[in-house]
């Protein structure tokens, strides 16, 4: 069969991926960002695809815009090609092979303490073979943008707090509903509290990571936990680095800090978990879609022997979670 010659047969990719990244957000700033380019790139790019397919893939006004029939008909095509070429990219990243000669597999457990380092200590004990380096991102939202491109290959985190075109490049094993907890200066009056009440945290401002675009999906979980309970998520400030910098600024602030029960002890603070209802942490384990590497496979054995070991994905009855989540959870 003779091949449409209006058709072109060398459409670059990221052509494909600025059109996808169009199509789900449906926004070309949103779209811009997901993707970290400029929006005029991304704008070209788009233009660029039309010029090439001869076809208008968007209507666009200065409302809204939307698919015409060619971009809904281009679209399941476009993922399809897209999810090839990370296949083909995640099987030979960095000389990927079995055993012993595979690369290092590089970890991000976000920060010190946490049951992602459990998991991680499991996998190495799981496949000895495996070189499983640990990394401290700080959050998922920065830590996909490294995985993206292939500085990091496994993190931690919230994966519905992540944009549509992020998600739509990673994959995810639901690990634990984390029950989160607040971070109060020593003398705070909650403080002599073994559990606080969310209601109690009524008329208090709260520190969520707000300004800092590696934590956007904490941030996120807080203003869904925070809103019509009469509490504030503080303004932007600059991120804390080491037990001894958090705790001068914790002493000298005195602003609480949403955290998870397993954050580590910090100088001239106590941590209480939070409690009528719980709220939730939904924590997944997140990697780069196409990711072929021994270590993930322990990692996901890992995660998956701890979880039904120790109950983690087990919801309390008044444990709290954004409904956005609970898909992603299964």
């Amino acid at each position: 069969m003779t091949a449409d010659p209006r058709i072109p047969r060398d459409v670059e990719p990221r052509l494909l991926r600025a059109f996808v990244a169009v199509s789900e957000e449906l926004h070309f700033t949103r779209a811009a960002a997901a993707l970290y380019v400029a929006q005029q790139a991304l704008s070209r790019d788009v233009r660029r695809l039309e010029r090439e397919l001869g076809a208008e893939l968007f209507v666009r006004t200065t409302r809204q815009v939307t698919l015409t029939a060619e971009g809904e008909r281009l679209l399941p095509y476009a993922r399809r090609v897209l999810e090839a070429q990370d296949d083909l990219a995640a099987a030979f990243a960095r000389g990927t092979g079995s055993g012993s000669a595979a690369r290092p597999l590089l970890v991000d457990l976000n920060s010190p303490g946490l049951i992602s380092g459990r998991i991680l200590e499991r996998a190495r004990a799981l496949a000895p073979q495996c070189e499983l380096m640990a990394r401290y991102e700080s959050g998922l939202t920065g830590a996909a943008a490294e995985m993206l491109a292939g500085r990091l290959d496994v993190s931690f985190g919230r994966y519905a707090g992540l944009e549509p075109a992020l998600r739509s490049r990673l994959a995810r094993q639901p690990v634990r509903y984390e029950p989160m907890a607040i971070l109060l200066p020593l003398d705070h009056p909650l403080a002599e509290l073994d559990e606080v009440p969310l209601g109690a945290l009524a008329g208090e401002t709260v520190y969520a990571g707000a300004g800092n675009p590696r934590t956007l999906e904490w941030t996120d979980l807080a203003h869904r936990l925070f809103e019509g309970r009469g509490i504030e998520v503080a303004a932007p400030a600059p991120l804390a680095v080491g037990p001894e910098e958090f705790g001068r600024i914790m002493a000298k602030n005195r602003t609480p800090v949403l955290a998870a029960v397993d954050f580590p002890a910090m100088p001239e603070s106590v941590l209480r978990p939070l409690t009528d209802p719980v709220p939730l942490s939904p924590v997944s384990l997140v990697w780069r879609r196409g990711l072929v590497h021994p270590g993930l496979d322990a990692l996901r054995a890992a995660a998956a022997e701890l979880a039904t070991a120790e109950g983690w994905l087990r919801r309390p009855e008044d444990g709290w979670v954004p409904a956005m989540d609970e898909p992603t959870m299964t």
